[in-house]
């Protein structure tokens, strides 16, 4: 497959996962679903806002230059004469690397969280993180230890396990867009062969 088209087909790939990111990162507002009426009693995570800008808005823009490769013409990019599918292709691979941190900036915060286990009520009618070093993953009879919101430990644990599967995922992507990009800035894309008068690749 030429680097533009592989790079389009990434970025078709990146688009969905950026959304399911920003959506499981707001419903984490709402643990076990609900409105809750102090925000203080929210994990910390949340607030690393993890799937709204790391898998979210920094994958956006890589995704938007990844699908745009493909309509570039061979002698220029968007529209400029000036700017070589070469540029383009060098130029993708440093928006890969932003997408790679921030898909990298998601997945280490769900894995922390997933970790530490969600803020609750608990027992002691105080708020706080009453799991420790993920022992309630292995002993489901450990949940009981948080009594509200109702439901939210596994609200927590699949959200976060979302975001972290959504973050590896994106993080493999990129790092591919990242070779595919290198090797388009060395050597030019496939379907550019003979182009502007040119006999060999732009």
């Amino acid at each position: 497959m030429c680097t533009g088209g592989c790079a389009k087909c990434l970025g078709g790939t990146l688009i969905p996962l950026a959304v399911f990111g920003l959506l499981a990162n707001i419903l984490l507002f709402f643990p076990g679903g609900k409105v809750i009426d102090d925000n203080n009693h929210l994990s910390e995570e949340v607030w690393y806002f993890g799937g709204i800008l790391g898998s979210g808005v920094l994958m956006i823009f890589p995704a938007m230059v990844f699908l745009g490769l493909k309509n570039n013409d061979c002698c220029g990019c968007c529209g400029n004469e000036g700017c070589g599918k070469r540029f383009a292709m060098f130029t993708s691979t440093l928006f890969a690397v932003i997408g790679f941190l921030g898909a990298g900036y998601s997945f280490i915060v769900s894995a922390v969280s997933i970790n530490r286990g969600p803020k609750c009520l608990m027992s002691n009618s105080t708020w706080g993180y009453p799991f420790h070093n993920g022992d309630y993953l292995n002993d489901q009879a450990l949940w009981s230890k948080c009594t509200q919101p109702q439901d939210v430990v596994p609200w927590n644990l699949t959200l976060f396990s979302i975001l972290l599967v959504i973050g590896g995922i994106q993080m493999v992507l990129c790092a591919i867009q990242v070779i595919n990009g290198l090797l388009g800035t060395i050597c030019g894309d496939c379907q550019c062969c003979g182009c502007c008068g040119g006999d060999g690749p732009v």
